[in-house]
């Protein structure tokens, strides 16, 4: 574990590093998160008015219940391509949104920095949070497989292979009159990259997965891994209550948090996507497959921080690939935004 020892040293100082400027971030996640929400309600609301105007028809006569069954699957299929679509536009604009604040692109002034911490701290003292709140989660960092224990020598890129984790959380908190412990529940899709070392590519044989010389000079090779989880988190938050007229007022997020937890959740693609110059052309390809990877995920996770912001470690109990001899799972260290 040395190699993320290291990670999470560099990623807690770049933390420190880009502080004054997280009120501008946080501001223009939040709209991307509103956007990624928005798309979701217009195209459910879309979907649900398409779904009554075949039942009308059905009602009428017009057509028959397996025709109606059939029109509402493909309406649903066209919605839910739209989603994918939509959202991963949205998600685009968040990695770019992350790349350019730690390339320390988004800037502020002081003035503009405190004038949105005073309007946003007047509103929340005067009326406090509900018991159980909302939040739009964004994470993002390094990802590699654990081998025997160990991510030394590893055969993929340390810097190169990424994660991403987007999705939406409840926070209930536990107790009626302490602030302290929360559960935390929702859902999410995470991205695992693995970009191979030494000009390797993914091959497959029959259940067995392996890494295999490549016969032109890569420029890219990256195997992806899109999950669709379920989160859930015991959270410690130590934001202190206030009172008021004799009565205490519970906010979140305003205090070094700690959450402890696991996942669980399904597979939805796996795609390798491969990269090279060949004759003096750039030539992409991309296979889809299942590549032998668990179909199902589920692993534990944690996270400590303060604010809106934290440090983020995952690790899959089960290993990446069904079958292969020898067992790999997958492990992820990064940053991670919950914006209420």
């Amino acid at each position: 574990m040395k190699n993320f020892i290291i990670y999470a040293s560099l990623l807690l100082s770049l933390l420190a590093n880009k502080a004054l400027a997280q009120e501008t971030f946080e501001a223009k996640a939040k709209a991307i998160a509103e956007k990624i929400e928005n798309i979701t309600k217009e195209e459910k609301a879309a979907l649900k008015a398409e779904i009554e105007s075949v039942n009308k028809e059905l009602e009428a006569g017009t057509i028959t219940k397996e025709q109606a069954d059939a029109k509402k699957l493909q309406l649903a299929e066209i919605r839910s391509k739209n989603i994918e679509t939509r959202v991963g536009q949205a998600q685009e604009e968040l990695k770019e949104l992350v790349n350019q604040k730690v390339e320390g692109k988004i800037k502020e002034s002081k003035n503009q920095y405190f004038s949105v911490v005073i309007k946003r701290d007047s509103i929340r003292k005067t009326r406090g949070e509900r018991r159980t709140t909302s939040q739009f989660v964004f994470a993002a960092g390094v990802n590699n497989l654990v081998t025997d224990g160990s991510v030394a020598n590893s055969d993929f890129r340390y810097w190169g292979s990424h994660f991403y984790e987007w999705g939406f959380t409840s926070n209930t908190r536990l107790l009626k009159n302490d602030n302290l412990l929360h559960l935390k529940y929702g859902m999410s899709v995470m991205y695992n990259n693995l970009r191979p070392t030494d000009n390797r590519v993914f091959v497959t044989n029959g259940n067995q997965t392996y890494l295999e010389n490549f016969q032109y000079n890569l420029k890219d090779s990256r195997l992806r891994n899109v999950y669709l989880t379920v989160p859930l988190h015991l959270e410690f938050d130590f934001t202190k209550a206030k009172e008021k007229d004799g009565k205490k007022i519970f906010r979140t997020h305003e205090s070094v948090r700690f959450g402890i937890g696991g996942y669980a959740g399904v597979r939805v693609k796996s795609k390798q996507k491969l990269c090279y110059e060949l004759d003096g052309n750039d030539i992409s390809i991309k296979e889809k497959g299942d590549f032998n990877v668990n179909d199902f995920i589920y692993g534990v996770s944690t996270y400590i921080g303060y604010g809106e912001t934290s440090l983020y470690l995952k690790y899959d109990l089960n290993p990446m690939f069904k079958d292969n001899a020898i067992k790999q799972n997958n492990i992820s260290l990064g940053v991670r935004f919950d914006f209420n």
